[in-house]
């Protein structure tokens, strides 16, 4: 199954709903940064890679909306769109590197017309979307090794074909490892309070035909108590430069409990994920968001009204919790801030 996350139709930016899923199929349309925006948000579109793709595209619909404006004009244009999307959301670092390549480009663009920058920024937005899917598929090739004949793979949050522009980062070892003729079987956990295992995870795997086993977040210690996960696998939205990972709340409950039981704790992720500018994870910002995702969901309530709520989405796992970085330049075992810098030098 090609499951496209997004697409570029007719000078239109096409997502799927992502907060629909898994009980309806539906695409969103976006025509400029602001919807875009919005769309980001309001988790139409998430996962750390799509997220940066579609803020690409964000940029290049704004430079198309205003390419026939003054330069003085389009550039004010770029320089609001590059404000909005960048506050959109604020852990995902693919993010802030998709939208710093974007403003390079517009940079180098400065001197000629605007339709020639409004058509490289497209072309820049097209080709990170291109480039996505490659490096998920290297990531899927590095990957797989680590995943033996039969085995169990535990995964937390969705970090799959609709995380990225296709394939995946942690589902995509999975895939890769099943298109090597491995059996395996995926638990995904529900990954409350938004439930992308339940609705995102568990929906990728069954179209795909990889057996799935759906199970709430605090059935993860009984399973590996019972000796019935071999390997846990998840995705990533920011890595510090000493390894320390955010990724989608529970995440670290999962990797100390890995710990615990001997199990091996992968993260898999793209360099664009990896922060240099960050030296461990106190600095990594984590986003809070909308209590009632907490209280109820898809307007049933079940938490009284006046209760407080606290929603971070995201949690960081230590470095020395993670057994190895899968990255699309390979696997980096037990990483540390030499390992991951030496990534960026090959």
């Amino acid at each position: 199954m090609k499951v496209e996350t997004l697409r570029w139709n007719e000078g239109r930016l096409e997502l799927i709903d992502q907060r629909r899923l898994p009980l309806e199929f539906e695409y969103v349309t976006c025509q400029d940064a602001v919807q875009v925006a919005l769309a980001i948000r309001d988790m139409v579109v998430r996962g750390a890679p799509a997220i940066g793709c579609t803020a690409a595209y964000g940029v290049a619909l704004e430079a198309r909306r205003h390419a026939d404006n003054p330069r003085s004009q389009f550039d004010a244009a770029l320089e609001t769109a590059f404000r909005v999307l960048a506050a959109s959301r604020p852990t995902a670092v693919n993010l802030f590197w998709a939208i710093e390549r974007m403003r390079q480009c517009h940079a180098q663009k400065r001197n000629g017309s605007t339709q020639a920058s409004a058509t490289a920024l497209l072309e820049l937005a097209h080709q990170m979307h291109d480039d996505d899917i490659e490096i998920c598929r290297a990531i899927g090739r590095h990957g797989a090794p680590l995943i033996a004949d039969g085995a169990r793979v535990m995964t937390h949050c969705n970090a799959g074909a609709l995380a990225t522009a296709g394939h995946g980062t942690a589902l995509g070892v999975i895939r890769s490892a099943r298109d090597a003729g491995k059996r395996i079987s995926v638990i995904a956990n529900e990954t409350r309070p938004y439930l992308q295992g339940a609705r995102l995870t568990a929906w990728e795997m069954v179209q795909e035909g990889i057996p799935v086993t759906l199970v709430t977040d605090n059935m993860a210690g009984h399973l590996m108590q019972q000796g019935r996960v071999d390997v846990i696998v998840v995705g990533a939205d920011r890595i510090a430069v000493n390894g320390d990972t955010a990724n989608k709340i529970g995440t670290y409950t999962v990797a100390v409990l890995a710990a615990r039981h001997g199990i091996p704790f992968y993260v898999a992720a793209p360099l664009s994920t990896i922060d240099l500018a960050i030296a461990d994870g106190s600095a990594i910002p984590i986003e809070e968001r909308d209590p009632a995702e907490v209280t109820g969901f898809r307007g049933v309530r079940w938490a009284p009204e006046g209760v407080d709520v606290f929603n971070p989405a995201f949690d960081v796992t230590p470095a020395e919790l993670i057994t190895g970085l899968i990255t699309e330049k390979g696997v980096i075992e037990r990483p540390d801030n030499v390992k991951i810098r030496a990534l960026f030098d090959q």
